[in-house]
Protein backbone atom coordinates (compact mmCIF):
# COMPACT_ATOMS: atom_id res chain seq x y z
CA UNK A 1 0.00 0.00 0.00
CA UNK A 2 1.13 3.41 -1.00
CA UNK A 3 2.06 5.67 1.83
CA UNK A 4 -1.09 8.03 0.25
CA UNK A 5 -3.62 5.13 0.75
CA UNK A 6 -2.13 5.07 4.29
CA UNK A 7 -2.41 8.51 5.21
CA UNK A 8 -6.45 8.27 3.95
CA UNK A 9 -7.24 4.98 5.02
CA UNK A 10 -5.98 6.71 8.66
CA UNK A 11 -7.92 9.96 7.98
CA UNK A 12 -11.29 7.78 7.50
CA UNK A 13 -10.74 6.09 10.51
CA UNK A 14 -10.47 9.22 12.64
CA UNK A 15 -13.24 10.60 10.81
CA UNK A 16 -15.44 7.21 11.40
CA UNK A 17 -14.28 7.48 15.16
CA UNK A 18 -15.14 10.69 15.68
CA UNK A 19 -18.46 10.26 13.50
CA UNK A 20 -19.61 7.30 15.85
CA UNK A 21 -18.64 9.55 19.24
CA UNK A 22 -20.97 12.40 18.06
CA UNK A 23 -23.75 9.95 17.00
CA UNK A 24 -23.44 8.09 20.47
CA UNK A 25 -23.33 11.57 22.07
CA UNK A 26 -26.53 12.85 19.85
CA UNK A 27 -28.71 9.83 20.92
CA UNK A 28 -27.83 10.04 24.79
CA UNK A 29 -28.88 13.56 24.40
CA UNK A 30 -32.19 12.62 22.52
CA UNK A 31 -33.04 9.32 24.35
CA UNK A 32 -31.86 9.46 27.97
CA UNK A 33 -31.28 13.23 28.81
CA UNK A 34 -34.82 14.80 29.58
CA UNK A 35 -35.82 17.64 27.36
CA UNK A 36 -35.98 21.83 29.24
CA UNK A 37 -39.66 21.40 27.87
CA UNK A 38 -40.36 17.99 29.71
CA UNK A 39 -38.76 19.95 32.87
CA UNK A 40 -40.63 23.41 32.25
CA UNK A 41 -44.13 20.79 31.93
CA UNK A 42 -42.84 18.75 35.37
CA UNK A 43 -42.34 22.16 37.11
CA UNK A 44 -45.70 23.77 36.08
CA UNK A 45 -47.98 20.74 36.83
CA UNK A 46 -45.50 20.78 40.60
CA UNK A 47 -46.83 24.88 40.60
CA UNK A 48 -49.96 23.95 39.90
CA UNK A 49 -50.46 21.09 42.59
CA UNK A 50 -48.52 24.23 45.18
CA UNK A 51 -51.77 26.32 44.16
CA UNK A 52 -53.51 24.24 45.32
CA UNK A 53 -52.90 22.11 48.53
CA UNK A 54 -55.23 19.59 49.77
CA UNK A 55 -55.37 21.24 52.94
CA UNK A 56 -54.96 24.65 55.02
CA UNK A 57 -57.51 27.69 55.24
CA UNK A 58 -59.00 29.43 52.52
CA UNK A 59 -59.10 33.14 52.73
CA UNK A 60 -59.03 35.80 50.48
CA UNK A 61 -55.69 37.26 49.41
CA UNK A 62 -55.06 40.73 47.98
CA UNK A 63 -53.26 40.61 44.88
CA UNK A 64 -52.07 43.95 42.91
CA UNK A 65 -51.91 44.18 38.94
CA UNK A 66 -51.24 46.91 36.95
CA UNK A 67 -53.39 49.81 35.06
CA UNK A 68 -50.87 51.59 33.00
CA UNK A 69 -53.19 54.51 31.85
CA UNK A 70 -53.60 54.57 35.61
CA UNK A 71 -49.62 54.53 35.97
CA UNK A 72 -50.81 52.79 39.16
CA UNK A 73 -51.23 48.92 40.84
CA UNK A 74 -54.63 48.07 41.04
CA UNK A 75 -55.92 45.76 44.28
CA UNK A 76 -58.29 42.55 43.16
CA UNK A 77 -59.18 39.83 45.58
CA UNK A 78 -58.44 36.18 45.06
CA UNK A 79 -59.84 33.31 47.33
CA UNK A 80 -56.43 30.83 47.84
CA UNK A 81 -56.11 28.25 50.12
CA UNK A 82 -53.10 28.84 52.05
CA UNK A 83 -50.14 26.37 52.32
CA UNK A 84 -48.79 26.22 55.77
CA UNK A 85 -44.98 27.09 55.02
CA UNK A 86 -44.53 31.02 53.76
CA UNK A 87 -42.06 30.40 51.09
CA UNK A 88 -45.22 28.12 49.59
CA UNK A 89 -47.54 30.98 49.96
CA UNK A 90 -45.21 33.64 48.25
CA UNK A 91 -44.90 30.91 45.32
CA UNK A 92 -49.11 30.75 45.59
CA UNK A 93 -48.95 34.17 45.35
CA UNK A 94 -46.54 34.81 42.06
CA UNK A 95 -48.54 31.60 40.82
CA UNK A 96 -52.01 33.52 41.10
CA UNK A 97 -50.69 36.63 39.46
CA UNK A 98 -49.16 34.72 36.11
CA UNK A 99 -53.16 33.55 35.99
CA UNK A 100 -53.60 36.83 35.35
CA UNK A 101 -56.33 39.62 36.18
CA UNK A 102 -59.83 38.66 36.97
CA UNK A 103 -60.96 42.31 36.63
CA UNK A 104 -59.31 42.68 33.15
CA UNK A 105 -56.14 44.83 34.22
CA UNK A 106 -52.69 43.91 33.05
CA UNK A 107 -50.67 41.36 33.36
CA UNK A 108 -47.88 41.44 35.65
CA UNK A 109 -46.32 37.74 34.16
CA UNK A 110 -46.69 35.89 31.30
CA UNK A 111 -49.17 32.94 31.86
CA UNK A 112 -46.08 30.18 31.25
CA UNK A 113 -44.15 31.95 33.88
CA UNK A 114 -42.85 29.38 36.75
CA UNK A 115 -41.22 29.78 39.88
CA UNK A 116 -38.25 28.20 39.98
CA UNK A 117 -37.43 28.44 43.82
CA UNK A 118 -38.22 31.08 46.91
CA UNK A 119 -35.82 31.51 49.54
CA UNK A 120 -36.88 33.26 52.91
CA UNK A 121 -34.30 35.15 55.41
CA UNK A 122 -34.06 35.63 58.75
CA UNK A 123 -35.02 39.70 58.32
CA UNK A 124 -37.55 39.18 56.48
CA UNK A 125 -36.06 39.09 52.34
CA UNK A 126 -37.78 36.83 49.66
CA UNK A 127 -36.19 35.93 46.82
CA UNK A 128 -38.15 34.84 44.17
CA UNK A 129 -36.32 33.05 41.35
CA UNK A 130 -38.39 33.55 37.92
CA UNK A 131 -38.40 31.87 34.90
CA UNK A 132 -36.51 33.78 31.34
CA UNK A 133 -40.48 34.18 30.88
CA UNK A 134 -41.03 37.27 32.27
CA UNK A 135 -38.02 38.87 29.63
CA UNK A 136 -39.26 37.38 26.71
CA UNK A 137 -43.20 38.26 26.99
CA UNK A 138 -42.82 41.66 28.41
CA UNK A 139 -44.58 45.06 27.60
CA UNK A 140 -41.20 47.60 27.13
CA UNK A 141 -40.91 50.58 29.12
CA UNK A 142 -40.21 52.26 32.61
CA UNK A 143 -43.81 52.34 33.74
CA UNK A 144 -44.76 49.08 32.95
CA UNK A 145 -41.61 47.95 34.91
CA UNK A 146 -42.04 49.45 37.78
CA UNK A 147 -45.66 48.52 38.06
CA UNK A 148 -44.37 44.70 37.59
CA UNK A 149 -41.89 45.14 39.94
CA UNK A 150 -44.18 46.45 42.96
CA UNK A 151 -47.16 44.29 41.69
CA UNK A 152 -45.31 41.52 42.67
CA UNK A 153 -43.31 42.98 45.77
CA UNK A 154 -46.86 44.38 47.12
CA UNK A 155 -48.63 41.29 46.47
CA UNK A 156 -46.56 39.19 48.05
CA UNK A 157 -46.01 41.85 51.43
CA UNK A 158 -49.13 42.43 52.20
CA UNK A 159 -50.55 39.04 52.31
CA UNK A 160 -47.23 37.49 54.18
CA UNK A 161 -46.30 39.59 57.26
CA UNK A 162 -43.31 38.23 57.78
CA UNK A 163 -41.98 39.02 54.28
CA UNK A 164 -40.75 42.64 54.75
CA UNK A 165 -38.82 42.66 51.35
CA UNK A 166 -38.39 40.98 48.00
CA UNK A 167 -35.92 40.25 45.88
CA UNK A 168 -36.53 39.41 42.15
CA UNK A 169 -34.06 36.65 40.03
CA UNK A 170 -34.15 35.26 36.72
CA UNK A 171 -33.10 32.16 36.26
CA UNK A 172 -31.17 31.78 39.65
CA UNK A 173 -29.19 35.25 38.66
CA UNK A 174 -29.46 38.37 39.98
CA UNK A 175 -30.13 40.76 36.88
CA UNK A 176 -29.27 44.28 36.66
CA UNK A 177 -33.33 45.10 34.96
CA UNK A 178 -36.08 43.57 33.27
CA UNK A 179 -36.18 45.91 30.80
CA UNK A 180 -33.47 48.53 31.06
CA UNK A 181 -35.18 50.45 34.18
CA UNK A 182 -35.87 48.94 37.47
CA UNK A 183 -32.81 48.26 39.03
CA UNK A 184 -33.29 44.16 40.68
CA UNK A 185 -29.71 44.43 42.27
CA UNK A 186 -31.45 44.93 45.28
CA UNK A 187 -34.43 44.15 47.57
CA UNK A 188 -37.70 46.18 47.21
CA UNK A 189 -39.69 46.96 50.24
CA UNK A 190 -43.58 47.70 49.32
CA UNK A 191 -44.29 50.99 48.58
CA UNK A 192 -48.59 51.65 48.85
CA UNK A 193 -48.29 55.05 47.04
CA UNK A 194 -48.20 52.97 43.91
CA UNK A 195 -51.37 51.42 44.98
CA UNK A 196 -54.57 53.55 43.23
CA UNK A 197 -56.39 54.64 46.31
CA UNK A 198 -60.24 53.88 45.70
CA UNK A 199 -62.64 56.77 46.01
Amino acid sequence: MTLRGKIFLVVLLIALGAGGFYLRSLAKRIFLEPTPRAEETARAKLNQFALQPNNGTTQLATLYFPALNEGKIMPETRSITWAQADADRVRQIVLALAEGSHQGYGRVLPSSSTVRAVFLTADGTAFVDLSSDIQSDFEPGIQSETLTVYSIVNSITVNIPSVKQVQILIQGQEMETLDGHADLTAAFVPDPTRVKSTP
